[in-house]
């Protein structure tokens, strides 16, 4: 049998809308946009089971939870991808590419910035899991013979302490789900990054006018300086 160790004190720490069961068990499932027999699929092996739809509070939620239960060694990510946020295709990108600047690298989605997660927490879940990759399916017989199939690879635990991490909620109330923000909807995501889009635009162009009105004012005042040079130096001529 594969050696286990105890989780985090508490654990799941980041409360939600989702269900734990053994938290011995090496497989979390995460069922992105989809509500599933989330009971049902722990009482099939899993640790953990819930959604995920948003690509920063959500996968903040997620992760912190893994990580403070060593004993998980695979995300399996099953049920249907999230339009505009891409929940499930940034929670593959961070665990590829990590952060850079606190966005995740190669996400597609709408505001794929982390702000509760550290370089190190992400390098943590990189090494400790595996993602596996079932997306688009809600099928319960295909996802439990998937997490029996985990089961038997299971390493054993993670080879180092659990992390706890504290995730901040937002004002406005705690997600619904696992990793779930009710702030913004896919549609209302995307209208959101447009904006900021748009906003980034519109200090770019502020800048560029305030330089342009900068090199004008420049050549003004140089003219200026020319022509007071000019006509003192033909004072002078005219004087000598």
């Amino acid at each position: 049998m594969a050696d286990k160790t105890s989780p985090a004190s508490g654990w799941p720490l980041i409360k939600g809308d989702f269900h734990s069961g053994d938290a011995n068990s090496c497989v979390a499932v995460v069922t992105m946009g989809s509500h599933l027999d989330e009971q049902g699929i722990c009482d099939a092996g899993a640790a953990l089971c819930g959604s995920c739809k948003t690509e920063n509070l959500g996968l903040e939620k997620v992760i912190a939870n893994v990580i403070a239960n060593p004993n998980i060694r695979f995300v399996l990510l099953c049920g249907t991808e999230v339009k505009g946020h891409l929940s499930g295709q940034t929670l593959r990108a961070l665990h590829e590419g990590g952060l850079e600047g606190g966005k995740v690298v190669g996400s597609k989605g709408a505001i794929p910035f982390i702000e509760n997660l550290d370089d190190a927490a992400v390098k943590r879940f990189q090494e400790q899991t595996e993602i596996v990759d079932i997306m688009e399916s809600e099928d319960l017989g295909e996802i439990k013979a998937k997490i029996s199939e985990l089961a038997g690879k299971d390493p054993g635990a993670f080879g180092a302490a659990p992390i706890v991490v504290e995730v901040k909620e937002e004002e406005g109330g705690a997600g619904e789900e696992v990793g779930e923000a009710v702030e913004l909807n896919g549609d209302l995501a995307l209208i959101h990054a447009r904006f900021k889009t748009i906003e980034k635009m519109v200090t770019d162009i502020g800048y560029r006018d305030r330089f342009a009105a900068g090199v004008y004012s420049g050549k003004i005042e140089g003219l200026m300086i020319g022509l007071i040079v000019s006509f003192s130096i033909l004072g002078l001529l005219l004087l000598g």
